[in-house]
């Protein structure tokens, strides 16, 4: 790995309720619907030289509810409707596992966090972690990164209901990822 001078700070993006929207289990292809100011967003963290890297639970593999050939076709999806709008992901990662199953990569634990860094030579204090869940904000916080929680998916709901019990607070609140790439962006100046 590079030296730490060499490291290079991400935007770490969920995917259900930030990039696209929220349908609980994205069980079938046809149900992953990407964000109409997705793609713009993405595409203005990559013209600022910024790597986006997707992190993403999907217990739905461990619970037999979809197999994780279909979790790879939704990313397939993804990444072409991206590309085809000028925007793209440096990574996607996911955890296939359930809650019950106690592993190191579901969220809130930094396990997809610490393996991109690993694997792209990038600084995990200072990152930004993207979500519409307390789950992202706390996966942020254990690395030293800036959880920003969008309103869109469970975030208002999320946010409404539970912030009163938040340990910690986000470093910032967007209505969707577009406004969240405006808060990222100008702290970047």
């Amino acid at each position: 790995m590079s030296d730490a001078g060499a490291l290079r700070r991400a935007v770490f993006l969920d995917r259900d309720g930030t990039i696209c929207e929220e349908m609980g289990y994205v069980n079938h292809i046809s149900r992953f619907q990407m964000f109409p100011f997705a793609a713009a967003a993405i595409r203005r963290f990559n013209q600022a030289g910024l790597p986006v890297i997707v992190v993403t639970n999907q217990s739905g593999v461990a619970r037999g509810i979809f197999p994780e050939s279909l979790v790879h076709r939704v990313h397939e999806k993804m990444i072409a409707e991206l590309a085809a709008a000028g925007a793209r992901v440096d990574a996607v990662y996911f955890c296939p596992h359930a809650t019950e199953d106690a592993c190191g990569c579901r969220k809130p634990h930094p396990g997809m966090l610490e393996r991109a860094a690993r694997e792209h030579a990038l600084a995990l204090h200072g990152c930004y972690v993207v979500g519409d869940r307390y789950a992202d904000l706390e996966m942020a916080h254990q690395v030293g990164g800036r959880g920003i929680l969008v309103l869109t998916g469970y975030g208002r709901g999320e946010y409404e209901l539970h912030r009163g019990h938040w340990p910690r607070q986000p470093c910032g609140v967007a209505e969707n990822l577009s406004i969240a790439a405006d808060l990222i962006l100008e702290e970047l100046r």
